[in-house]
This record gives C-alpha cells, structure tokens and sequence, in this order.
C-alpha cells in the first residue's frame, strides 16, 4: 500500500507538502496540491485514521446518548448537536440506549478507551456518581438540571416552568388541572412531580390521583389519555401536557368525541413542536433546538481548549399563548 514517501516523491515534492495537503492547510501552492492530489487518486492512497488519532490525539468524534431516537423532544435536540458537529466538522456517534444502564455505560467505556472525543448525554438513568468517574477521560455535556456542578450541563429549569404553566392555567380560571407525564420516575419529571405538588398546596386545590397519567409519549397516548377522562366521573377542566405530540393526539380524539378545546377542556403542552404550531396548541417553549446547539459549543470548546472545567448553561423558557386555553 502506497504511503507519504511514495506520494512526494512522484509528485515531486516533500514530505511535509503531502502532509500539509492532507490536512487541508491553506500554505500550498495550487499546483503541488493538484500534483499531490493526483498522485494520490493514481495510487488509490487511503490513510489510516488509527494512526491519524494516535498523533493529534482526537478522533473528530463525538458520542450522544439518546434513549430513543423517534421521540420528537430528543430529535429536536439532536438536530441542534447536529447542525453545529457539521459546522465544525466533527462527526456524532448516536447511541440509543432505551435507558440501559449497561448500554449507556458501553458509551462512557468508549470515552475511556479514546474512541472518541467526548460525550453529550440528552438523558440517562445513570446516576450522577457513575457520569463523574468517566469526566478523568473526557468532557462530558448532560442535557438536564441535576443541581450537579462536576460535569458540564445545559438545562432549563423544569421546576420554574411547570409551575408557570400551571400558575398561567389557574390564573386563566382553571381549578381541576390535571397532569400527562412521559416516565414517571425520570429525573426531569420527578421535578416536575414536585412543581405540581407544591402548586395544589399553594392554591388550595386537592389532588386527584386519578388526574394523573403516565407513560404519555405520543399522539397514540393523547388518544388513550382521552378516553380516560371520558371514563371519568369527576374530571379535570384543564391538563398540562409534558409533549406536544401527546396534547395533539388528546386534541384530535377530543375532537371526535364532542368535547370543545378549550370550552370543555383547556390543554397546555410542553416543547413547541411543529404538530402544536399547526393545532394552535398553548405551550411552554423550552429551547430544544438551542439545548443542543449549546450542548455541542460547550463540549467543542473544551475539546480545543482541552478543558475540564464544567461549564453550565441555563436556557430560558417561555409560555406561547395560542387557542387551547
């Protein structure tokens, strides 16, 4: 197999010409990198990367844990990692996980083994302990709010956000508010859980077990929470919806079954997603796109910078008022 030396001296030119032509530096004059570049197509060249990785030191990789790459929540964030990894032309490993400990730990094996060059974990099950013992290997980016200074993070508040859905509602009028969450035991959602406790013992207003649904992820599972509620003797006047995919399903089969949006049922998703946008869905917008966007800028920099100084970014969310409250 054809290698450096064989190259320059067909091409008639140096070592360290090739070199430079291969690694895309600008110091070369036109002609030598049309020769070296033709004389590397005649011989078929093709470097190997191992050795590459092994003197710079980086893969130009990054690995993103993803616990399921058809929920709408973590494509959105993935298309904001992506769009920046393809600016700096860094490629993104995507792992799914299904929330495996086991498999989200092969991830964290691959940092310690220089496979790649960081990690940005959109969500995980794995404890916060278990993240810190592999940041000795790499940076590592956790999309979420843990209260966590050891790692690097970028989140939105979802303690504060809920509570502003849920003060918007009763500010609107709404007394028997119910509650969609996707996993019920979720780090995320165990906040949200809270925001929702704490809010009914603020105002008063008693707490209704049966007004709260899990396992809601998408339009199938608005459907179905539906016609729960059909079912229900007492039931809610107004729900917050942890997906707008979910309050979309819900709003559709609502409208099947006669029950008027917001006149019967008031409804408040969460995330901004285009299926709500077009339904004229209130909801919380929680910067998805930009969640990734940040996760990639932070983990980028300290890769160049070879940094290991967390770095924490909070996003600010918004309530956008359309025709469902």
């Amino acid at each position: 197999m054809a290698n450096i030396k064989e190259i320059a001296r067909m091409a008639g030119v140096s070592v360290t010409t090739v070199s430079r032509v291969l690694n895309n530096h600008p110091y070369v004059s036109e002609a030598k990198r049309t020769a070296v570049l033709n004389t590397i197509e005649k011989l078929n060249y093709t470097r190997n990367m191992n050795a590459v990785h092994l003197i710079t030191g980086r893969t130009h990789a990054i690995a993103v844990i993803i616990p399921n790459i058809n929920l709408f929540y973590f494509s959105v964030i993935i298309e904001g990692l992506a769009q920046e990894a393809l600016l700096a032309q860094y490629r993104l490993i995507l792992c799914q996980t299904d929330y495996r400990h086991e498999e989200e730990l092969k991830v964290l094996e691959m940092l310690r083994n220089k496979e790649i060059d960081g990690v940005v974990i959109v969500s995980t099950r794995m404890s916060s302990e278990v993240i810190d013992e592999y940041t000795a290997y790499g940076p590592i980016v956790i999309c979420q709010d843990r209260g966590e200074r050891r790692f690097s993070s970028v989140y939105i508040e979802h303690y504060s956000a809920f509570r502003s859905g849920l003060q918007y509602l009763h500010d609107k009028g709404y007394a028997q508010i119910g509650y969609c969450e996707g996993r019920q035991h979720g780090s995320s959602s165990s906040i949200r859980q809270i925001a929702f406790s704490d809010f009914l013992a603020a105002t008063g207003q008693p707490f209704q077990e049966e007004w709260m649904m899990y396992n809601c992820m998408n339009e199938e599972d608005g459907g179905r929470v539906l016609h729960q509620l059909l079912k229900m003797k007492n039931r809610p006047n107004a729900l917050i919806i942890t997906g707008d995919h979910v309050a979309a399903g819900l709003i559709i089969e609502a409208w099947k079954n006669g029950i008027r949006i917001p006149e019967d049922l008031a409804v408040i998703g969460f995330d901004d997603q285009p299926i709500g946008r077009s339904l004229g869905l209130t909801t919380i917008d929680n910067q998805l796109p930009d969640m990734g966007v940040t996760a990639f800028r932070i983990i980028y920099d300290q890769i160049q910078n070879n940094d290991s100084h967390p770095v924490h970014r909070k996003l600010e969310y918004r309530i956008i008022e359309r025709s469902t409250v």
